[in-house]
């Protein structure tokens, strides 16, 4: 099996390194949704319905045996070993956690959360994981490494969006606090919801 040595200390199979990486490619690419919002709200509302649906009825398809072109070869390659013959989540709740944020919060909160959401936990799992040494009790498994990946990711985002440094460190804090919570997929909706409403909050 290829494998990848990370700092001499930990090998990885390539396998799982590939994996990881395309989850994380298209958790970046929800950081497309503010610059559309920007042009339509309405239309980048209707587009993440329809590609969560979408997904959603694909997805189905799949787990009955029908293989759709692309779709499913790219749901195989980004799923991790505890999705194997089950739903993969992390999809629908990457657009939902968007879409919620676009409902709920005016620009630039929503901005802010998209970008945790894309950004913050997408560092945090790569960073954390291929590089991620101190894992205290408390980080339930996750690493302080990636913890400051999320942290840092936020913080240059979110100060890229408000041009306020104190709204940045609140939303760099509180997307770090809930990327450490062992919530799975989940965290793709705690995280949009609980930076969203702290950076509205902060900006009154």
């Amino acid at each position: 099996m290829n494998k990848v040595t990370i700092q001499n200390s930990t090998v990885f199979p390539l396998s799982e390194l590939k994996t990881e990486l395309v989850r994380k490619s298209i958790h970046f690419l929800i950081a497309l949704s503010p610059s559309m919002a920007s042009m339509s709200r309405p239309f980048t509302v209707f587009l993440l319905m329809i590609g969560t649906l979408g997904y959603t009825y694909m997805e189905n398809l799949r787990l009955s045996g029908v293989q759709v072109p692309l779709i499913s070869s790219l749901t195989k390659m980004a799923s991790r070993s505890r999705d194997i013959g089950r739903f993969v989540m992390g999809p629908v709740t990457l657009g939902l956690g968007a879409l919620l944020a676009l409902l709920l919060y005016p620009s630039p909160a929503a901005a802010i959360a998209i970008y945790a959401l894309a950004f913050g936990d997408g560092f945090a799992s790569l960073v954390g994981k291929f590089f991620g040494r101190l894992r205290p009790a408390f980080l339930c498994g996750k690493s302080i490494e990636g913890s400051l990946a999320c942290f840092f990711a936020v913080l240059i985002a979110a100060y890229g969006v408000s041009q306020n440094l104190r709204v940045a460190l609140i939303a760099a804090f509180t997307a770090m606090i809930v990327e450490a919570l062992p919530l799975d997929d989940y965290d793709n909706l705690a995280l949009p919801m609980t930076v969203g409403i702290v950076v509205q909050l902060a900006m009154l």
